[in-house]
């Protein structure tokens, strides 16, 4: 069975970072104009910090890709570091005699409120939470949002289209258009908070400026919309194929994310049941055949049902918590003293809301791809095409109209 499967390698502030892919099928256009677009994207933001301005991230295709076509074998790509340079000498994986008795430049041992410094000393046994942050930055994002775009290329061949905005950040909700954008990213992406509300735009700036001020960090919500699903990817018959389930580990794998919800959500548990369940009515016109000619009257649900897509848009809404990284640093405890200490205070963003919405997407990506080729296989793009056009007409076909 084909399946999508990804990972990724490298630390931050190391020589660069690795993204591999398997499972493509072969004949997916693929070139590096279209990971570097989605690797740009993720850069941007209001609120972003120093490290964007010396990093231009590009991707170096070593696998798996020629003449501008995936071949059926892994895609293995490589993003450079550009600050590899400066940090050469404190990262460089060759032992240095001089380390072993005062430890390299940059120790950190005064362990960051809400980062994975401390647990992650403890539970590696190391005594510079350098060995650990490096790791745990945001930074391994790139190579994520680097394998997303691989997966959002396969997804576009066959007519799935992914976006996202943010509707809330630092505390100020963004007003939802009743109707979504058709292109979500051609109109988010302008904005540099990439909202579509101009007036909670002007006020996430400016909040976005007094947290700076303050040394202080923001947190926000994303939303990621997915258009044309067809029904029935996932599965209810187990716990660990419930497509709800996959999504859900995925996006909460996102540094700093810290919870998530479909469709109505946690207001869901607020309302009656017929206040939720999505009402269905025959469709029987053009546009509907993914859906197996049914329309939900409204979409509470999310696009899932069961653990199973429903072929209306899917929905996920994406809560990050406010950056660990204070430049008015928090309480803590020296790790090489067990004295109390203020925490280190290395360079970080005000906030990285408006990226980790396309970190989501790339994630959401990755296991929609997944999805897609286990339930359709094939070898190749068109063997591909050709099983998803079979299931299509017989799914269209099930009301007998």
């Amino acid at each position: 069975m084909t399946r999508i499967r990804f990972t990724t390698a490298g630390e931050s502030h190391g020589p660069g970072l690795v993204a591999v892919v398997e499972g493509l099928p072969a004949g997916v256009p693929l070139a590096a104009a279209d990971v570097d677009a989605e690797l740009a994207r993720r850069q941007q933001g209001y609120g972003r910090g120093r490290r964007m301005q010396i990093e231009h991230d590009t991707i170096e295709f070593l696998s798996g890709v020629r003449a501008g076509e995936t071949l059926g074998s892994p895609v293995a790509a490589l993003v450079r570091n550009r600050d590899w340079k400066n940090w050469h000498e404190i990262m460089d994986p060759a032992p240095r005699p001089e380390d072993y008795a005062s430890g390299r430049k940059r120790r950190l041992t005064r362990v960051r409120p809400g980062h994975a410094d401390l647990s992650g000393i403890f539970k590696y046994n190391r005594s510079d939470a350098r060995d650990i942050l490096e790791r745990a930055s945001a930074r391994e994002t790139t190579a994520r949002v680097a394998c997303g775009a691989i997966a959002k290329r396969l997804l576009a061949e066959v007519g799935i289209t992914i976006g996202s905005h943010v509707i809330h950040l630092g505390g100020i909700d963004a007003v939802v258009p009743a109707e979504l954008p058709g292109d979500l990213n051609a109109a988010a992406d302008p904005s540099p908070v990439r909202t579509l509300d101009k007036d909670a735009e002007a006020r996430m700036i400016a909040r976005i400026d007094d947290l700076r001020k303050a040394g202080n960090t923001a947190g926000g919500i994303a939303e990621v919309i997915v258009r044309n699903l067809p029904v029935g990817l996932g599965s209810h018959v187990s716990w660990d194929r419930k497509l709800d389930g996959r999504l859900a580990q995925a996006i909460l794998s996102i540094p700093a994310v810290k919870g998530m919800e479909f469709g109505a959500g946690f207001e869901a548990a607020r309302r009656s049941g017929a206040e939720v369940h999505d009402e269905m009515e025959p469709a029987p016109g053009a546009g509907y055949e993914r859906r197996g000619h049914v329309r939900r009257r409204t979409n509470r649900a999310g696009g899932l049902e069961g653990g199973i897509t429903t072929g209306e848009p899917l929905v996920i809404r994406v809560a990050m918590k406010p950056i660990s990284t204070l430049m008015k640093p928090l309480a803590t405890v020296d790790f090489a003293t067990g004295e109390p200490a203020m925490a280190a205070a290395e360079r970080s963003d005000v906030t990285a809301v408006p990226a980790m919405g396309v970190i989501a997407e790339a994630m959401a990506a990755l296991v929609l791809a997944d999805a897609v080729t286990e339930k359709f296989g094939g070898d190749s793009l068109d063997e591909l095409r050709r099983n998803l056009d079979a299931y299509v007409s017989h799914v269209a076909a099930r009301l007998g109209r």
